[in-house]
């Protein structure tokens, strides 16, 4: 990865100028992005570093220290996906499995002989395979998901970019990243694409 000398701007991205900061939890660094977007920046506005297998995808099996990316153009950027998101997904996998399940098993009931009887126990049955199938789908999400900022903690930090177009936007951005324990809170004069 490439560090641009002072003042130097890198080619294929835009002149926004753009806050940065390290975070040492995933707490703080979502208590942030919270705020930020609480005080008017757009998520479209916010990205976090990539996940593991697209940076080893860029850099192959170099290590990588969050100090080292954090004005790096080339750095391999993701959309903040909340834990609150991370449930409605999980809830989303679980909920879809069962309801497969029962769907398919009253399709099979749906017969005129068949009672409400029958056709309860044939949803609670064919439903019960599901949810445990979406259970588990669900859980490995959310533990690829705590994983991936474990990871980013491993290597120095979670980093967070956040564009900001004005002085105020940008003293703004700082002031947040800051409060919320941000490490090495900064603006750089570009922005990625």
């Amino acid at each position: 990865m490439t560090k641009l000398p002072e003042g130097a701007k890198p080619e294929h991205y835009i002149d926004t100028p753009e806050a940065v900061a390290v975070f040492h939890s995933v707490e703080a660094m979502q208590a942030a992005i919270y705020d930020l977007m609480i005080a008017g920046f757009s998520r479209f506005d916010i990205s976090v570093l990539a996940r593991e297998e697209i940076l080893e995808g860029k850099l192959g099996d170099a290590f990588w220290r969050a100090g080292d990316m954090e004005d790096d153009p080339d750095a391999p950027r993701a959309a903040f996906v909340s834990e609150e998101a991370m449930g409605e997904l999980e809830g989303a996998i679980a909920g879809g499995f069962f309801f497969l399940g029962s769907a398919i098993a009253m399709t099979a009931m749906l017969t005129p002989a068949s009672t409400l009887a029958a056709s309860v126990a044939a949803v609670a049955i064919g439903g019960s395979p599901g949810a445990v199938i979406g259970s588990l789908l669900a859980r490995r999400a959310g533990r690829a998901h705590r994983e991936y900022y474990a990871n980013q903690i491993r290597h120095g930090g979670i980093l967070v970019w956040v564009r900001a177009g004005t002085p105020e936007k940008q003293q703004m951005a700082v002031t947040i990243l800051g409060g919320h324990s941000g490490a090495d809170v900064h603006v750089h004069d570009w922005s990625e694409v």
